[in-house]
């Protein structure tokens, strides 16, 4: 199971919890500009305190089974981003996905790399994950920061981008980082 991190001073990240749905579906209103480019086209519903808690409830029960972590970035009681480790495979691949976005009001602080750097650790030491693979679209370069092992910069709409990426619900080239390579 994932434990709480203190990753800065009043600020931690943890399993995410029934009752942050509010909270939540506040810290998406407050982001829903600066997510637009990065995120899915989402519907109203989405930013509502009962889509995410149902939302919650669903991510719990995956992460009962083993199969994903939904994260929160904490400062106090305030939700500042959301980390995402998904779709854990186990067997011989012991790898698994991470997404995550840190509120537009905290950038440059480094939380996202001390996030990643905390969750790649109880990744590894406490799940056990041979691998963890992020992608970012190619011209996010800010999420690509805290990601150990970076990958190489591509020019968006390049013939190497089109041959090493994929497109994204938008048709924006994603290109992505293996952080604990197997």
């Amino acid at each position: 199971m994932f434990e709480t991190r203190s990753i800065a001073p009043d600020v931690t990240v943890r399993i995410v919890q029934p009752g942050d749905a509010a909270v939540l579906a506040e810290a998406y209103r407050r982001n829903r500009e600066h997510l637009a480019p990065w995120e899915p086209l989402r519907d109203e519903g989405f930013f509502s305190e009962r889509f995410q808690r149902e939302d919650i409830e669903r991510r719990l029960i995956a992460t009962a089974a083993g199969e994903g972590y939904p994260l929160a970035l904490v400062d106090g009681t305030e939700i500042i981003g959301r980390f995402n480790l998904a779709g854990i495979s186990r067997g011989p691949f012991q790898s698994a996905g991470l997404g995550y976005w840190v509120d537009r009001n905290h950038l440059g602080r480094g939380l996202a790399s001390a996030a990643v750097g905390a969750i790649v650790a109880e990744a590894r030491d406490t799940l056990r994950l041979h691998r963890i693979e992020a992608s970012t679209l190619v011209h996010n370069t800010a999420s690509q920061q805290p990601l150990p092992g970076r990958p190489a910069r591509l020019a968006p709409g390049s013939a190497a981008a089109h041959h090493r990426g994929r497109r994204n619900h938008r048709g924006r080239t994603v290109t992505g980082a293996s952080i604990l390579p197997a």
